[in-house]
């Protein structure tokens, strides 16, 4: 009779650690999903197919491909930033698809790259006898660099949106053109951590800076927490960016 009572005590002890595990999973999802940035209406519009433009899901993530004509490579392989839902991007990819370019958005498990960092590798797959290019934004630029430093020879290059390469994504001593893009406004970028990482990217790295942009405009979701408020319009934002990564790619293009 005592064992039996011992083992009834046990039993609902294992049965409420068990109960309160499952409410701390649940919790942890639920502030996720608070924290994460939902995309803008214009990036919701964006995100739609239409006669410039084809966008489709594919396997860990989504494709924007030109309507009609020839595709311009190197395609263009996108990590988005920390807990920012992928069609937070998709004004940038659809800018780049509409000028020619096969553009891909990775989906992170739980919007964090840190969990994704080999999702460029079904991107790859599609296309295998042609050229790529990858990068991201933020946190999702840091693990573009870490997949790029173990896929070097797949690739072309790695650009950076408000993003830097830390060691374990040191790309200094490849073959891979480097594009580093930050806005003067970014109140999130840690200035002193991007100065230092410098020394993980190659001498003729290209660095663009955008006059009055900040950390959230390099996507479409909003103000982000901690950030400073731009001085120039997200749509303006958009253009210099899209910009400096066109002159970048069409330099790749004229030394192959």
């Amino acid at each position: 009779m005592e064992k039996t009572k011992r083992k009834n005590k046990w039993t609902k002890r294992l049965l409420w650690a068990c109960l309160f595990i499952v409410i701390v999973i649940i919790g942890f999802f639920v502030y996720l999903n608070s924290i994460t940035y939902s995309p803008s209406n214009q990036a919701e519009i964006a995100f739609q197919s239409d006669n410039q433009v084809k966008v489709t899901e594919v396997k860990n993530g989504y494709k924007f491909e030109p309507l009609p004509g020839k595709v311009i490579e190197p395609n263009i392989i996108f990590y988005p930033g920390g807990l920012v839902e992928p069609e937070g991007y998709s004004p940038f990819a659809r800018e780049l698809a509409e000028r020619g370019h096969r553009v891909y958005i990775a989906e992170m498990p739980l919007n964090l790259a840190i969990f994704g960092q080999n999702k460029a590798d079904s991107f790859l797959e599609e296309h295998p006898d042609e050229s790529f290019v990858i990068g991201g934004h933020s946190l999702g630029g840091s693990f573009a660099a870490r997949y790029a430093s173990e896929h070097s020879e797949q690739l072309e290059g790695v650009f950076f949106l408000a993003s830097y390469a830390d060691e374990t994504g040191s790309i200094k001593d490849t073959d891979l053109s480097v594009l580093q893009i930050t806005g003067t406004a970014d109140g999130v970028l840690d200035r002193e951590a991007w100065e230092s990482a410098k020394t993980n990217l190659p001498a003729d790295t290209l660095y663009v800076s955008v006059e009055g942009g900040n950390h959230g405009q390099f996507g479409s979701y909003g103000k982000q927490k901690g950030d400073n408020d731009p001085a120039i319009e997200e749509k303006e934002q958009l253009k210099k960016v899209v910009l400096a990564v066109e002159k970048w790619i069409a330099k790749i293009n004229s030394k192959q």
